[in-house]
């Protein structure tokens, strides 16, 4: 039988082999024969919309991905992806922004996928109010305002070992959507930072439970632990891309300066 779908059956390969997936293992988890999964990927067979589901949600492809999987197969999208300032999502807005003003007076801030800029908090602008105008446009991108030479990255003390975390979580991240635009960007911040030193980071991890972010400010150095918030059981590509970075002290000393005791 002559192929009849080829272009999907790749992209549902790519999926299986990024996820370190066999045909077998995949196949007793979407509950299919092996054989018609390998159909599937040689172009043998056409997957109907719902098998693309089930083998979409056992492979946990993202949802921006899933559309084009949809679309080579020849259906429409199934996820909508809705600006946040629309009214279809002002319940997530109304969410993000409690979030945000609940995380005061520590910084907090919200990104997409790709690390742009969603939304922030007071704490979390002030920090950014330094940073020249030529890394806001045409859209203020976290990762490039954080680790740019014109950006923070002078005033993070820890440069080196920050860098070479945000440099794995990226990477686990790219892994993950396997997102073309992610890939760009990390290879554009990759050049901003120090080689890594993995000696160094071996030695700090022994040393702390997480990696901090050490800003060097007016009040002193300030060292914060960061956590990630995003949404449950998202259907729309927007909301499955949020996350919501909140920033904590992790001394007495930077509990002080911004008011809080611990």
């Amino acid at each position: 039988m002559a192929p009849v779908d080829a272009p999907v059956g790749s992209m549902l390969r790519e999926w299986r082999v990024r996820r370190r997936r066999s045909q077998l293992d995949l196949a007793l988890g979407a509950d299919v024969s092996a054989r018609h999964i390998s159909f599937l990927e040689t172009g043998r067979a056409r997957p109907s919309r719902e098998m693309i589901d089930r083998l979409c949600d056992e492979l946990d492809v993202p949802l921006r991905a899933r559309n084009d999987v949809y679309l080579a197969a020849g259906y429409a999208p199934r996820h909508r992806e809705t600006p946040l300032s629309t009214a279809t999502l002002a319940a997530a807005r109304r969410a993000v922004d409690l979030v945000l003003a609940g995380h005061e007076p520590f910084p907090a801030m919200a990104v997409d996928g790709r690390w742009d800029l969603v939304a922030a908090n007071a704490a979390a602008g002030a920090f950014l109010d330094d940073v020249p105008d030529h890394l806001r446009a045409p859209r203020t991108n976290v990762l490039r305002l954080t680790l740019h030479p014109d950006g923070l990255a002078p005033r993070i003390a820890n440069l080196a070992e920050w860098g070479g975390h945000v440099r794995r979580r990226v990477r686990r991240q790219l892994e993950r959507t396997g997102d073309p635009a992610l890939a760009a960007l990390l290879a554009e911040v990759e050049g901003y930072l120090p080689p890594p030193d993995h000696g160094h980071e071996d030695r700090v991890a022994a040393g702390d439970a997480v990696v901090p972010l050490r800003l060097a400010t007016p009040d002193g150095e300030l060292a914060f632990l960061y956590t990630m918030t995003v949404f449950g059981s998202p259907r729309d590509v927007t909301l499955d891309e949020i996350a919501i970075e909140s920033f904590f002290p992790a001394d007495d000393a930077t509990a002080a300066a911004l008011g809080v005791a611990r």
